[in-house]
């Protein structure tokens, strides 16, 4: 059975715009919601409301405009792009074989892909770092009761639960489509171990994130959005490890067939 190309092709694009799409996520969830007073996700900290009620009309004015400035966008699922980009490549590298023929191929398989692993190690390291300074942020804030607190809420404690839920449906049905173009491309892709694992590993990021994100009120999103970014950029790490190994071993072999 020769390969389908239009459903292959189709697999390729639908996960392009899944990448695209989680790339864009954090202008999107930028647009938390408005209109709704601090006071209104205060938390049941008698502490907490007595030092609110306590603040000066500059204080409260002051906390006001921080928590109607832009918010920081949520980073799980701008770092989950860093996962589904290894299923992208991974399919570009396939689609390539096609264009090239296999000879060519052969040769430069590892040298592409042992780039693109160190490429890649080198942004999910980034990633991890940025998620848990801001983590680390956070917690430093919302530990610092009461006035840290009131920090704490007026800039992260508004996140964008609804959108984000939104963005995470939307991909999942794009990667399920991507699937199943792959399979009607050719049944054979069933039994690549290692593309059923990159899309087990997306899927299974994607199920960590909805689940941090449901776990906590919504004053406290953003710190277990945080978590499920490192999470995610630790699965992406191993990822690019493995990657890079297999890499190695192409260029090996290609160095001992010439």
């Amino acid at each position: 059975m020769t390969l389908r190309k239009p459903f292959f092709i189709l697999a390729m694009v639908l996960l392009a715009l899944v990448v695209l799409l989680e790339l864009g996520a954090a202008p999107i969830q930028k647009a938390a919601s408005s209109g709704m007073d601090l006071a209104q996700i205060l938390p049941d900290d008698p502490e907490v409301w007595e030092a609110f009620l306590s603040l000066s009309g500059e204080e409260r004015e002051t906390l006001t405009r921080l928590s109607q400035a832009r918010k920081p966008p949520g980073r799980a699922i701008g770092t989950l792009a860093l996962v589904d980009g290894i299923l992208l490549f991974t399919l570009v590298l396939m689609g390539l074989s096609l264009i090239w023929g296999p000879r060519l191929h052969g040769r430069l398989q590892g040298a592409l892909t042992l780039a693109f692993a160190i490429l890649l190690l080198l942004l999910v390291i980034a990633a991890v770092i940025a998620a848990i300074a801001a983590l680390i942020l956070m917690l430093t804030l919302l530990a610092a009761v009461p006035f840290g607190t009131l920090v704490y809420l007026a800039r992260y404690g508004f996140f964008n639960r609804t959108a984000a839920a939104f963005l995470l449906g939307l991909v999942g049905v794009l990667k399920l489509g991507a699937g199943g173009g792959l399979i009607l491309a050719h049944p054979r892709f069933l039994q690549n171990r290692g593309l059923i694992l990159m899309f087990l590993t997306s899927f299974l990021a994607m199920a960590i994130i909805s689940f941090l994100h449901g776990l906590v009120p919504r004053f406290l999103v953003s710190i277990t959005d945080a978590i499920a970014a490192i999470i995610v950029g630790i699965l992406a790490g191993v990822w690019s490890v493995w990657l890079g190994l297999g890499g190695i071993r192409a260029i090996l072999r290609a160095a001992r067939l010439s």
